[in-house]
This record gives C-alpha cells, sequence and structure tokens, in this order.
C-alpha cells in the first residue's frame, strides 16, 4: 500500500515571504492539506497586516492588547510557523540558500514586486539553481514584467469589477470581500498544486507566476464574451440579474430574502403560491417578458412579499420549489446549522484566546483528522529557534549580525 495523500503533503516544505493577504490565504490553505509552512518576515516589524486591527490578545498584566498580532493578521495565518530573515544582507541570503538546500524547501512563494526579486537573492534561476526539484511562485498584481503596486481594491477597479457592482446610474462599487486577493490564492492554490503533481511525474519543478489582474479578469467570461465578441454593453445592475427576472432582494415584514426565479417553470409554481395569482399574466409568461418589464414586475413582487413574514414566505417558496434565501448576517451565518463541527479552530495557550475561521470548500483529510484544529498564527520570529536551530545555526551570532 502506498502513503496516505495526507502523509504525502505533510512532507512537503513551504517557505513563504509573505505579506498582505493573497499569498498568505494561499500558504494557509497548504497548511490545511498537512504542509510544513514557514512565514518569512523582514525584522524588526514584519509583515505590515501584523500591525492592523484590534489588539485582540490580552497581556498577562492586563495591560492592554498585544502588539504585532493584530485582529486583521491573525485569520489568514492560522497552521504557519514564523521566521525574521533579513534578505538585504549578505548573511540573510546565504541562510535563506542554506534553509532552500537543507530543510529542504519543496515550495517557495514570494508576493514581493518583482524588482525586489534579484536584489533580495529570491529570483527563480538563483533559487531553482540550488534545488532543480524547487517549485518558485510569484503572486504579483500585473505579471512578472510589471513592477505596478497593486492593492485589492485597485485590481477590482482595473479588472472591470467595479462597473459591474452597484445601482444602476449610481456610482461604482468595490465588492465586500477581497476577491482579487481570494482568487489569485485560490487560482495559485490550484498551480501549485498541479505542479506537485508534474514533479511527481516527472521529478522536475516549476515557476508558477500568478497575476493578481489576469486572475481577476478570468471570471469575466460572460461580460468580456459579450463586450468583445458582439459589442454588447454589461454593467451595474444593483440586485438584479441581467438575463433572468424576477431574481434581486425583496423586503418582508422581519427582514429580506433574495428569491431567484431561474426559468418558466418556477415561475408558473411561484404565481399559484397564494396571494401571488395576480402575477399570473400573459406579458409575465415568459422570461423575456419579465426581462422586459422588470422594474414594473420587482415593484409588484415587492409589494406581495412586504405582507409576508420572512419565514412564512421562505416555507411557501419551498413548497412551490422556488428558489429564496433570508438574507443572512455575517453573525447569522456563524449559527447556521449547516456549518455545525466544520468551524477551524485555533487556541493561543498564552492569552487564552481562541478564534475560528470557516472551513475551506473541501475539508482535506488533515485537517479532519487534525479535529478541525490547526495551531495558532505565530508572533514575529516566533519559530527562530526551532528553524535555524534545526540547521545547526547559532541564533545569537545571526542576532547580532543583524541577519535575523
Amino acid at each position: 500500500m502506498g502513503e496516505e495523500p495526507t502523509d504525502l503533503f505533510r512532507s512537503l516544505t513551504v517557505l513563504s515571504l509573505e505579506q498582505a493577504m493573497a499569498l498568505p490565504f494561499l500558504t494557509m490553505r497548504l497548511a490545511q492539506e498537512g504542509m510544513r509552512v514557514i512565514r518569512v518576515e523582514a525584522p524588526p516589524r514584519g509583515d505590515p497586516n501584523r500591525w492592523v486591527g484590534a489588539s485582540v490578545l490580552p497581556l498577562p498584566d492586563g495591560g492592554g492588547g498585544e502588539q504585532g498580532m493584530g485582529s486583521y493578521f491573525l485569520p489568514n495565518n492560522l497552521g504557519k510557523q514564523a521566521i525574521t530573515l533579513n534578505l538585504a544582507t549578505a548573511g540573510g541570503q546565504a541562510v535563506l540558500r542554506r534553509m532552500i538546500r537543507e530543510l529542504p524547501v519543496d515550495v517557495f512563494a514570494t508576493n514581493l514586486r518583482p524588482r525586489s526579486y534579484r536584489k533580495l537573492g529570491i529570483d527563480e534561476a538563483s533559487l531553482r539553481s540550488l534545488r532543480p526539484e524547487l517549485i518558485w511562485l510569484g503572486i504579483t498584481g500585473f505579471g512578472p514584467d510589471h513592477d505596478e503596486a497593486a492593492y485589492d481594491p485597485i485590481l477590482q477597479a482595473r479588472a472591470g469589477f467595479m462597473d459591474l457592482t452597484g445601482e444602476p446610474g449610481g456610482d461604482p462599487m468595490v465588492f465586500g470581500l477581497p476577491m482579487a486577493d481570494l482568487g489569485a490564492a485560490e487560482h495559485a492554490y490550484g498551480q501549485v498544486m498541479r505542479a506537485l503533481a508534474v514533479r511527481t511525474a516527472t521529478g522536475r519543478g516549476e515557476r508558477i507566476d500568478i497575476s493578481m489582474y489576469q486572475s481577476a479578469v478570468s471570471w469575466l467570461a460572460t461580460p468580456v464574451m459579450l463586450a468583445k465578441s458582439f459589442g454588447e454593453t454589461v454593467t451595474r445592475r444593483g440586485n438584479t440579474h441581467p438575463f433572468f427576472a424576477p431574481v434581486s432582494v425583496y423586503p418582508t415584514q422581519d427582514g429580506h430574502v433574495y428569491l431567484a426565479v431561474g426559468n418558466d417553470r418556477q415561475w408558473e409554481a411561484l404565481t399559484q403560491m397564494r396571494g401571488f395569482q395576480e402575477l399570473a399574466r400573459s406579458e409575465y409568461a415568459v422570461n423575456a417578458g419579465r426581462i422586459e418589464r422588470v422594474l414594473e414586475l420587482n415593484l409588484e413582487l415587492a409589494a406581495l412579499t412586504r405582507q409576508w413574514s420572512a419565514p412564512a414566505l421562505i416555507a411557501e417558496c419551498g413548497a412551490a420549489g422556488v428558489p429564496v434565501s433570508r438574507v443572512y448576517s455575517v453573525r447569522e451565518v456563524c449559527q447556521d446549522t449547516l456549518l455545525d463541527g466544520q468551524f477551524i479552530r485555533a487556541r493561543d495557550e498564552r492569552s487564552g484566546v481562541e478564534i475560528c475561521l470557516p472551513p475551506p470548500p473541501v475539508v482535506p483529510d488533515y485537517l479532519r483528522k487534525q479535529g478541525m484544529t490547526m495551531d495558532f498564527p505565530p508572533r514575529l520570529g516566533e519559530h527562530n529557534a526551532q528553524v535555524y536551530g534545526g540547521l545547526g545555526l547559532d541564533l545569537a551570532a545571526l542576532e547580532q549580525e543583524g541577519t535575523i
């Protein structure tokens, strides 16, 4: 019998020169598969995200919250080790080369701007000359040949996301989540897994370049096709759908629901529901007619849904086979019974604080075997002794030299 997949992943080491969100989210996904992830941060302050958000970890003396472990940093860094390393020095680059060879490192990842690659000694050619089977990953805003700075909302604006989000005639709006960051991370996850499969078959490592811009644009299949192939304009439509009606948010006596009629059979079922029979008119019988009169239809439908409580309307729609959901708050999502037993938990032994995260789309076997628990996000340089000591390096000397 061969090794279990979880055992295969647990033998892999990821060395990640990471900051912000896109790459940390990816490496946390790899940690959830059982890989050893070591995040590399520049002393003395490390990842700027460490200092963003509330200081939620209480100090033992009760004197406020711990610095460098901000609430914005925590969710994307479970299950990792953290070391400090000054790659602006020759000594730091020598230590990096030693780690690549001797840990040994299977995946090296960075989301620094491309102009930093050679200066810091992290370019693909240099690192893969040390270990040809290394998988090298770079996440950049616009590809390795472009050095523009890129934050998620900048990419949402550049990739057309904001042109598709908001009310008709209103201002463009950024999406409620950093989708350019998260999308690039998920695309990188797939490419890393592909590269590992190729390496298993051939013994060769690969270079992976993820452009966050190209990652974001790749999701625009329908809008791009309509615009480029047929000259159609696809733009903001608020909560409605460009091709189906009625599809929107509707009021009830105690909150909002999102109702989505995806075909004429579902529409007919809706018009047979109690109180909705007046909508069974010929001009609404087919989707094209409903789209043509969508504003009028939505006003009529809203007048009817407003007469119901959300639970009663959802029960009625469910019995009729009409897709609907109450609009949940994030707090309510946290109580959803579909997620019972699925949340990832990490407890900080120093402060006693426990944090919870949602599960990945498919829960890895490793994570299930761990009881859906992961190590708490690491402090800056928390694993210097473990990593550098394991290589036989003198920590005191490295500190004195300014290497760590």
